[in-house]
C-alpha cells in the first residue's frame, strides 16, 4: 500500500498555475539531436541549455528563423515537424509526429550500441517509429511506440573448446552478474515497444508525468556513465524541468525517476555446463527491480556555457525495498557507509560541460563510482571503482556564407578498473545480478563492463547537413581479462575492435536521411589466441564485421 501511495501521490506533485509545451525531442532522434548541440557551438540555441538531461523539449530549444532544415523550407525550424490541428474551441491541438524507419546489417557478429529498442544480433534487423502528439491544457500525451523486426541469425560465440577456467571465469565476472544474453533466443526476434511514449501534466517550467522515454544523463556522445540510449527505455514516473530555471545565482535543470526495470528471460550460453563439478550458472532472482535516478546541472552565473552536474541512481530489488519514505529514493547522500548488508546497488557521477561559443568549441568530461562511497577513501584513492568520460568538439569554418563548417571531435571512455575489481565492475552486480540492465541491454555506456573506447572523428557539415569519417578503438572487457590471464599466463589476449566508418546525413524538403558503413576489424574476439611456438607475435581469432545502418524520417 505505501508503494502504490507513493506512485499516485507523486503523480499530484506540484500544483502550480500555468502551463508549459511537453512534446520531446526523443533521445537519439536521428540526425535532428546533434544538430541543435552542434548549432549551439556557433551561438543558435539558446546558451543557457546544457544538453546534458534529456530528452530535450521544444520549448526550450527554439531556433532562429534564419536556421532552417532545407532552404526549401524556409519558415521552419529544426523543432516544427507539424503545423498540427486544434480542437476544443482552440484549447486543444494534436500533431502527428516525426516518422522514422531505421535498418541495420551485421554480417557476423552483433556490433554497435545507442541504438534503444534495437536488440544486439547479427543479421538484419528493422525499428519502426511512428507516433503522435496530443495537449489539452496542461495535460499532453505523447504515443510514439517503436516495432523491431530482427533477424537474430546464428553466429561465432564463446567457443566451445575454450578452456575451462575461462568458462567459470566468464560466468563468475560477466553471465552471472549481469543480464546482457549472447543471444535473444534462437530465432527471428519481433517485439513492439512503448517508446518514447508519456502522459504528463506540465506545469512551466516542470513536468510530471509517467513515461517510457529513453533518458539520457550527461555530456557524453558516444556514452553516459549512467543513463543513455543503449537499452530500450524503462517505465517510470518522472519530475522534471522542461527548460533552464533562472535563479539570482544561476540556472538549472533536474529530473527524478522512479521505474521498473524488466530482465531478458534469456538464458546465457551453455547454462548446463559445470567445473569441477559445479554448474556454472546460477539462476538469478526473478523479483521486480525498481530504480530511482536523480540528475541535476547548474549554470553558474557569470559563467556563461559552464555546466557542473551530478547524476545518481539506486537499483533494488521489489523484496528489499523497504517501507519508508527515503526507501524510495535513498539519492541525496552521495558519501556514505559501505555497508555490507546493504541490499542496493548505486551508481554516481560528476559531470562537466564548458561550451565556448567564441572558439566554437565545447569540452566535456565526467567521473563516476559504482559502490557506497567514503569520503575519506575518495580522497585518497580516487580512482577505485572509478570510470571515466572525456571529450571536445569544434567547428572549423570553411565558409562562412554558406555556413560551411569542418568538425573535429574526440571522445574517450574507460570502464576497466584500475585494479582487478574487488568490489565488482561497472555494471555488474553480486546483489542485483542482473546488473545495471534493462530488457538485456546497458543503460549504461553500450562497451560494456570493463572496456575502454577511444573515439575520433572529422566532418564536414552545413546545418543538418553532415558527410564524414570516424575511427574508433573499442577494448573489450580488461576486467575480464585480467582475470583469465591469472589463469592461463598469457598476456597477448586482449580483445580489440579496430572500426572505420563512413558516415552521411541529409535532408531535402521533409525528409532526413541517415546512412553510417563500418568496418570493424576484431583481433583475439573472446581472448583466443592461436599458438604457434616459438613465435611471441601470433595471431588471433581475427576477422571482419561490416556494419550497415540507414535511417530515414519523415516530418510532417
Amino acid at each position: 500500500m505505501v508503494k502504490k501511495a507513493f506512485y499516485i501521490s507523486i503523480s499530484f506533485f506540484l500544483l502550480l498555475v500555468g502551463s508549459s509545451n511537453a512534446q520531446s525531442l526523443p533521445v537519439g532522434m536521428p540526425v535532428l539531436e546533434d544538430a541543435h548541440r552542434r548549432e549551439q557551438l556557433l551561438g543558435h540555441t539558446d546558451s543557457l541549455v546544457s544538453f546534458t538531461i534529456r530528452p530535450l523539449f521544444t520549448g526550450s530549444i527554439e531556433m532562429d528563423k534564419g536556421l532552417v532544415a532545407d532552404t526549401v523550407r524556409e519558415d521552419d525550424s529544426f523543432t516544427k515537424f507539424s503545423t498540427g490541428g486544434a480542437f476544443a474551441n482552440g484549447t486543444g491541438i494534436i500533431q502527428l509526429l516525426p516518422a522514422t524507419l531505421n535498418h541495420q546489417y551485421n554480417s557476423r557478429i552483433p556490433y554497435g550500441w545507442n541504438d534503444g529498442s534495437m536488440i544486439q544480433a547479427a543479421g538484419d534487423q528493422t525499428q519502426l517509429i511512428l507516433g503522435a502528439y496530443m495537449k489539452v491544457g496542461p495535460v499532453s500525451l505523447q504515443l510514439k511506440p517503436e516495432l523491431i523486426s530482427a533477424e537474430n541469425k546464428d553466429y561465432e560465440g564463446l567457443p566451445t573448446d575454450h578452456a575451462d577456467i575461462v568458462w567459470a571465469k566468464y560466468y563468475a565476472a560477466y553471465f552471472n552478474v549481469t543480464d546482457i544474453p549472447e543471444r535473444f533466443g534462437e530465432k527471428a526476434y519481433t517485439k513492439l515497444f512503448w517508446g518514447q511514449s508519456s502522459l504528463r501534466v506540465n506545469f512551466d517550467p516542470v513536468s510530471v508525468g509517467v513515461s517510457s522515454e529513453n533518458l539520457y544523463w550527461g555530456p557524453g556522445m558516444r556514452g553516459s556513465l549512467i543513463m543513455s540510449n543503449n537499452a530500450p527505455g524503462f517505465k517510470h514516473i518522472t519530475v522534471n524541468t522542461t527548460r533552464p530555471v533562472q535563479t539570482s545565482i544561476g540556472s538549472f535543470e533536474a529530473q527524478m525517476v522512479v521505474g521498473k526495470l524488466e530482465n531478458s528471460d534469456f538464458l546465457p550460453p551453455e547454462p548446463n555446463r559445470t567445473y569441477q563439478g559445479r554448474s556454472l550458472y546460477i539462476p538469478k532472482d526473478d523479483d521486480a527491480r525498481y530504480l530511482s535516478g536523480l540528475v541535476l546541472t547548474y549554470n553558474p552565473k557569470g559563467f556563461p556555457g559552464l555546466f557542473l552536474g551530478a547524476s545518481r541512481t539506486s537499483q533494488v530489488y521489489d523484496k528489499n525495498m523497504g517501507t519508508k519514505a527515503g526507501d524510495f529514493f535513498p539519492l541525496l547522500q552521495f558519501f556514505q557507509k559501505n555497508d555490507p548488508s546493504e541490499q542496493r546497488e548505486y551508481l554516481s557521477s560528476f559531470f562537466f560541460r564548458w561550451l565556448w561559443k567564441e572558439e566554437m568549441a565545447e569540452i566535456y568530461g565526467e567521473y563516476g563510482h559504482n559502490a557506497p562511497v567514503k569520503l575519506k577513501n575518495f580522497l585518497l584513492d580516487p580512482d577505485v571503482t572509478a570510470s571515466f568520460l572525456f571529450g571536445l568538439r569544434k567547428l572549423v569554418p570553411l565558409n562562412k556564407r554558406s555556413r560551411e563548417f569542418l568538425q573535429l571531435g574526440m571522445e574517450f571512455i574507460q570502464l576497466q578498473q584500475a585494479t582487478v575489481p574487488t568490489l565488482g565492475g561497472w555494471y555488474t552486480s553480486s546483489k542485483i545480478r542482473q546488473g545495471y540492465t534493462n530488457g538485456g541491454q546497458l543503460m549504461g555506456a553500450g562497451i560494456g563492463p570493463g572496456s575502454n573506447l577511444q573515439s575520433l572523428n572529422i566532418s564536414w557539415v552545413k546545418g543538418i547537413k553532415q558527410v564524414g569519417f570516424q575511427f574508433e578503438r573499442y577494448l573489450h572487457n580488461n576486467d575480464l581479462f585480467y582475470q583469465v590471464v591469472e589463469e592461463v599466463k598469457d598476456y597477448r589476449k586482449h580483445w580489440v575492435d579496430m572500426s572505420y566508418t563512413l558516415l552521411a546525413r541529409w535532408d531535402f524538403k521533409n525528409l532526413i536521411a541517415s546512412a553510417d558503413f563500418t568496418m570493424a576489424r576484431t583481433m583475439n574476439y573472446h581472448y583466443v589466441l592461436f599458438n604457434r611456438p616459438p613465435e611471441y607475435f601470433v595471431p588471433g581469432w581475427d576477422f571482419l564485421n561490416y556494419q550497415l545502418k540507414l535511417g530515414i524520417t519523415y516530418r510532417f
